[in-house]
This record gives C-alpha cells, structure tokens and sequence, in this order.
C-alpha cells in the first residue's frame, strides 16, 4: 500500500501520526487487512483492518479480546478500536509479539522441548475457557447441528470427494447425540500451533483471536490435525496438561465428531481459493481418516497416555 493509500484509511486513527513505519503482513486465512507498525518510540504494534459491516462482529470480538487479556495469558493485546478511513473500515490495535511461528520452531526442538512447550499451551487454555458467557445462550445443539446440517449439504453439492467419505458421514450420522448438555465457555476460535508464537525467551504466546466465541470448550480442539500433524509431541502435551493427564473418553468420541464434521467442511470451503488449497485439505483429511483407522475407533493413533510425571 502506498503512503497515500495509507492517509485515506489510517488519518482517523488517533495514534497515526505517532507512526513512524507501516508493513502490510501477508499472513493468515483472515479477511482482514493486516500491518506491522512501529511508533515514534520504537514500539511495534498490530493494526487489523476490516470493512465497515464487520463492525457489530468486530466490537463483540475487541471486548472479548478484552476480557480474555485480563486473565494474565500471554497474547497480543487489545489497545483500541474504531472506524477509520473516512467510515469505510473498522480498526484494531493490539500489541505486537515478536517471535517465531511454532509450526516453524518445534520441528527444530527436541521431542521433551515439544512436549513441554504443549504443557504450556494446554495451561493457556483451560485459562481461556475459564471464561463464562454473562447472559444466555442457546443449547449447544442448537448451535451445532445446523453447522453440520450445512457442511454435508455443502459437500454433497461439490464436485470434490474424499476417500471413505462414507465413514466419515456415518460417524457424524450415529454421533450427534455427544453434543448434548455440552458446557458453553469462551473459545479462542482457531487454537492450534499455526496461531501461536515462541518468543526469544522461549516463551509460547498465542494469536489471532479473530475467530473467538462462545461454545463447546472441547470444539476448540476442532483444527487440532494442523497441530498433531507437525508435532505429537506438542498435541499429546496439550492434552495432558488441559485434563491434568486424566483425558476423559468422552473427549475423544467428541473430538472423532468435530474432526468428521471439519473434514466434509474443509473440502468446499477450500474450493475458491484453487487446486494447491484443496489438495492440502484432500491430504490431511486421508490423514485424519488414517488416524481414526477409516472412523473404527475414536481414538487417534497419535495420541499417547500421560507417563507418571512428578
């Protein structure tokens, strides 16, 4: 974006003129616009951009962001909200957090350190979802099911099909009835090792709370193939931390249906954005399914019981 462009949209922003450098981020499946920016102090910030009819969502999402920062986890945080360029976009303004993408730093790292830096991020999340929503909201299943409803429709209407897709459609058919009496708590949105961090103190941190809501706490485990898939030891990690090494087996036949469901999803959803995109969702959802062993069991063979730790 040239220095023009950049007065049109960011002038309203009262903290523009403190801004002594503006990157675009090309980074993330968000809509959003992105900026890496540095200040007259050298400090560095995150500006997202969206358009003006995200604004309800964005205001919803800014003070759950808001209140999820108060619970001491290590995020980027939420510093301001409005409108800008001339009333056509809304702004967010959070902090920025250098360090390393963990989907590129934990193949570096031993299988302990993995492990570990996953002991951190289950920690990090059971914070998370110790957020309660503060008015009511409607059953779970009421919630989910027409989210399954519309992905099959979806799938059957696309011209792309995944190997024993017939497993997949029976154990989300015989499996509804675990979204019952589900827990409704905060949720991060999109918690997996493509948005987290490790910081050059090795310290985890988590972004991109975009996506954040209200819901089943164990759905945030819905996109947990992007983390199993690069790290076990990570995945396995998280989940004895989370459930303090005692993971119930009702998790798991749960985690088989948000799976099932994300795998007849991904596929028309990633149909516009071109052939390498479906491919890699055609791969990990064959992965997915080999997992399950074709949905014959809810337990994935990448997960491990917790060993007796001190």
């Amino acid at each position: 974006m040239q220095t023009n462009d950049h007065m049109v949209l960011l002038k309203d922003i009262p903290r523009y003129k403190q801004w002594v450098k503006i990157e675009l981020v090309n980074k993330g499946w968000s809509d959003d616009q992105k900026y890496k920016i540095t200040d007259s102090r050298d400090k560095l910030l995150l500006l997202r951009l969206s358009d003006i009819n995200e604004y309800q969502r964005k205001q919803e999402e800014y003070d759950m962001m808001t209140k999820a920062s108060r619970l001491g986890i290590p995020m980027s945080m939420p510093l301001d909200f409005g409108i800008c360029g001339e009333g056509t976009k809304v702004y967010t303004l959070l902090t920025w957090i250098e360090g390393v993408d963990a989907e590129d730093q934990l193949p570096t790292m031993s299988v302990e350190e993995q492990y570990q830096m996953g002991v951190k991020a289950g920690e990090i999340l059971r914070k998370i979802h110790s957020l309660k929503p503060e008015k009511d909201v409607e059953p779970w299943t009421d919630t989910y099911n027409p989210k399954i409803d519309r992905v099959i429709k979806r799938y059957i209407g696309c011209s792309v099909k995944v190997d024993h897709d017939d497993m997949v459609l029976a154990y989300l058919a015989e499996n509804r009835h675990l979204l019952e009496d589900r827990p409704i708590t905060f949720q991060h949105g999109d918690y997996h090792i493509g948005n987290m961090l490790i910081t050059p103190n090795d310290e985890l941190s988590i972004i991109d709370f975009n996506r954040c809501s209200y819901g089943d706490p164990w759905e945030e485990y819905d996109r947990y193939s992007f983390t199993w898939d690069t790290s076990p030891a990570f995945a396995n990690g998280q989940l004895h931390s989370y459930f303090n090494d005692q993971v119930p087996d009702e998790f798991f036949r749960l985690l088989a249906l948000y799976n099932a469901r994300n795998i007849i999803a991904s596929i028309p959803w990633a149909i516009p954005f071109g052939e390498e995109d479906v491919n890699h969702m055609i791969k990990l959802a064959q992965k997915i399914i080999h997992s399950y062993q074709g949905f014959e069991t809810y337990i994935p063979n990448w997960y491990q019981e917790p060993e007796k730790r001190k």
